[in-house]
């Protein structure tokens, strides 16, 4: 007759965990066994007693689409990138465009540098802008990565002339 023993204070027989041989049977490293006698997630009361491990990576375009919706948020941006012949067709044809669209990102350990792209509305300050932008990719970047911009990088590549500006004849 197989002994029965304690586990978590509570207990269990050996003879109930293993009722025949093909239960017993191994599942990857573990048998089903040892799995059965494993603590459930609902005994765990004290969650901190436990040491986790484990590293995180974000990928570079996580970065790029954090800093594209940042810098959207800017007034007098326009847009984020260029919009280019395959992205529009993508677009009509049901595909989605790319997030990080108009950034490019460099990821390390504990920085980023950012290139952004920029479509700036006519009658807004360029400079002012630019350094809106910046100030904003950066808190956003540290804020949800945990990464310093260490550059941010600004390229204003066009302007953009809205239909009805004041003071414009029509």
């Amino acid at each position: 007759m197989l002994e029965s023993q304690t586990l978590n204070g509570k207990e269990a027989s050996v003879a109930e965990q293993v009722r025949d041989d093909e239960r017993a049977s191994v599942l990857g490293r573990l048998t089903i066994t040892e799995l059965e006698l494993m603590p459930h997630g609902s005994d765990i009361t004290d969650i901190e007693a436990f040491e986790i491990t484990g590293t995180t990576n974000i990928h570079e375009d996580v970065v790029a689409a954090i800093a594209n919706r940042a810098a959207q948020d800017i007034p007098g941006v326009a847009e984020v990138g260029l919009r280019t012949l395959r992205g529009v067709l993508s677009e009509r044809l049901g595909g989605s465009e790319r997030t990080a669209r108009g950034v490019a990102a460099e990821v390390g350990s504990k920085e980023a540098i950012l290139d952004l792209t920029l479509k700036v509305v006519y009658g807004f300050s360029i400079p002012k802008t630019a350094v809106a932008v910046r100030q904003h990719v950066a808190n956003r970047v540290l804020e949800y990565c945990g990464l310093t911009a260490k550059e941010v990088n600004i390229h204003v590549a066009r302007l953009d002339f809205p239909a009805r500006m004041p003071g414009r004849v029509e």
